[in-house]
């Protein structure tokens, strides 16, 4: 269930940012997750003829509300399918669960393929909300995955709309500082 990974590089480090619902998974037992993804990362940066930095940084950041974010919610519904659950269930309460927190506006979940096993694949389409995907400065965070089966792989697209984003202006009469919408 891993959201994002950032990586920042300086002159003498490099740091990961792995950010998680499940930061125990990652970490395991008495830490030996980090150094398993530590040497994964040495071997790929040698592998290409980078610079190795003398200071690799692991850190390992917890989400707080994992429903906020389409990758944590695009493995919920990935997990899901593979269990077999019927889909339209999977689909409800999974937007249900996105709904109920504060921050979210709008949902939508995309499910596509052999569905239920069936002879000819197709598209179902479980929607919340507002969803404006036209709009510029609307912050609607997007994902998608595949759930493998024994009849064929379903695509899982997960659309959460999380309100505007205003950008900030400094008044300089005042020098305070303003939330107004991007012109």
């Amino acid at each position: 269930m891993v959201d994002s990974i950032e990586m920042e590089r300086g002159e003498n480090y490099y740091k990961v940012i792995i950010k998680t619902a499940r930061p125990g998974m990652i970490i395991g037992r008495s830490g030996e997750g980090t150094t398993k993804i530590k040497d994964k990362v040495y071997k790929y940066l040698t592998k290409f003829g980078a610079d190795i930095p003398k200071d690799l940084r692991l850190s390992i950041e917890e989400i707080r509300n994992p429903e906020r974010h389409a990758g944590v919610v695009v493995h919920m519904v990935k997990e899901a399918i593979e269990k077999r659950t019927p889909f339209r269930r999977t689909m409800k309460q999974t937007v249900e669960k996105v709904m109920a927190n504060k921050d979210v506006l709008g949902v939508k979940v995309t499910l596509s393929g052999r569905l239920d096993g069936a002879e000819m694949g197709r598209l179902e389409t479980l929607k919340k909300g507002r969803l404006p995907l036209q709009t510029l400065r609307a912050d609607v965070d997007f994902a998608r995955g595949r759930a493998s089966m024994p009849y064929g792989d379903i695509g899982i697209k997960v659309w959460i709309y999380r309100g505007d984003i205003f950008a900030k202006k400094i008044d300089p009469k005042s020098r305070s500082q303003k939330l107004t919408p991007n012109s």
